[in-house]
C-alpha cells in the first residue's frame, strides 16, 4: 500500500497499541491534536486518553514519568515534539534511563522508546532543525536508530517498542511526507541494528542515514549518468553501528564517503571514518571523506539549503575520492 512516512509511523504505533496493553504513548499535543506532524492522529480517539496521554510542556517530566512506568512493566513511547526540545530531558536519559540496566547488574530493564523528529529541511526556526544524534550514540546503554523510508518506519517503530532496551528513535522530519509502498502485513524485517545496501555499486561507497539517504540516492543517480557506480548504504542503526556491512562494501569499492546533516566535527561520520580506516586500511584507495553540516548553530531557514548536504556536495566528495 502506498503511504507516507508519517502514516506508516502511525500504523506502526497503532499496531503496537493493539498488540500490547502495556504500550502507552506520551507527549505534548499527541492526543486530541494528533501531534504537530499528525503522526499520532486518531490514536487517542481509538485507544482512549489513558493509552495516548497529552502531557504538560515539560520534557524532563515526560521522560522521568515514562522511566518510572517502564520500571513498573509498561512500555512507554514518548514523543519529543522537536529535536531541540530534548535537552531539558537529557539528564534523565543519559544519567538514569541509559544506566539502569548496568547499575542493577542486568536485573532491571527499561523498555522505553523516545521518538524525536530531527534534522532540517522544513524551513523552521531555531531549536526545530537540530541533529543531536551524536550525544546519544556516545552514551552507553542506549540504542539509537533512524528509519529513512516509510516501510522501515512502520517496522522499526514496532521493533523498537518490543525491545527491553531504551531506544532513541530519530525521525527525519523532512521525510514525513515522502510516499512509498508499505506492507502492513509484514511481521519481520531487517534486524533493527543492521544496515542495508540500498543501491549496489562498484566505484565508491556512500553511507548515509535518516533524511540524507534520499539525498545520497539522488547523488548516485546523477553519478551513474556520469559513468560512476556508487554503492549507497542506509545505516539505520547509529548505536550500535553495523560496521560489517560497511566494511564489506568498502573492501569492494575501496572508497568511502559518509553523509549526515549534523556538523562534521565529532559527528557520527568521524567514528565511522576511524573504524573503517582501521578495518579496511589495505583496501582503501583514498581517505574516508565526510559531508555534513558546518560547525555552527543551525542557521536561519533562508540559509539552511547552504548548510545541509545536497547531491552536489556529495558528488564533489566522490570526485575528490576518485581523483586520489
Amino acid at each position: 500500500m502506498i503511504t507516507t512516512f508519517a502514516a506508516a509511523l502511525n500504523a506502526g504505533l497503532r499496531r503496537a497499541l493493539e498488540d500490547d496493553p502495556k504500550v502507552v504513548l506520551m507527549g505534548e499535543d499527541i492526543g486530541h491534536l494528533g501531534g504537530v506532524f499528525r503522526v499520532t492522529d486518531t490514536l487517542q480517539k481509538d485507544f482512549g486518553n489513558h493509552r495516548v496521554v497529552d502531557t504538560p510542556l515539560a520534557e524532563s517530566g515526560i521522560i522521568g514519568t515514562a522511566f518510572g512506568m517502564a520500571l513498573r512493566g509498561f512500555r512507554p513511547v514518548c514523543e519529543i515534539q522537536f529535536d531541540g526540545f530534548v535537552y531539558p530531558a537529557f539528564d534523565q536519559i543519559v544519567s538514569h534511563v541509559a544506566k539502569i540496566h548496568f547499575r542493577t547488574q542486568g536485573t532491571v530493564v527499561a523498555p522505553l522508546t523516545i521518538r524525536i523528529p530531527f534534522g532540517g529541511g522544513i524551513g523552521s526556526v531555531e531549536h526545530h532543525s537540530e541533529s543531536p544524534e551524536a550525544y546519544f550514540a556516545h552514551t552507553a546503554g542506549l540504542r539509537v536508530v533512524t528509519p529513512s523510508n516509510p516501510a522501515d518506519a512502520y517496522l522499526m517503530i514496532r521493533q523498537a517498542i518490543a525491545l527491553d532496551d531504551p531506544v532513541i528513535f530519530f525521525e527525519p522530519k523532512r521525510r514525513y511526507w515522502d510516499k512509498a509502498d508499505v506492507d502492513f502485513a509484514a511481521i519481520e524485517g531487517t534486524p533493527l541494528d543492521q544496515a542495508r545496501v540500498c543501491l549496489p555499486g562498484t566505484d565508491a561507497t556512500v553511507v548515509a542515514y535518516g533524511g540524507t539517504v534520499a539525498t545520497a540516492l539522488t547523488a548516485a543517480k546523477i553519478a551513474a549518468e556520469e559513468g560512476h557506480s556508487l554503492e549507497v548504504i542506509d545505516l539505520r542503526s547509529l548505536s550500535p553501528i553495523d560496521f560489517d556491512t560497511i566494511e564489506a562494501s568498502v573492501t569492494k569499492t575501496g572508497r568511502l564517503v559518509v553523509v549526515h546533516e549534523a556538523p562534521v566535527f565529532a559527528g557520527l561520520g568521524a567514528e565511522i571514518a576511524a573504524r573503517i580506516t582501521e578495518r579496511c586500511f589495505y583496501h582503501l584507495e583514498a581517505p574516508v571523506l565526510r559531508v555534513g553540516g558546518f560547525d555552527i548553530p543551525y542557521p536561519p531557514a533562508k540559509l539552511e539549503k547552504h548548510h545541509l548536504p545536497d547531491p552536489d556536495r556529495i558528488l564533489a566528495a566522490v570526485d575528490r575520492s576518485l581523483a586520489a
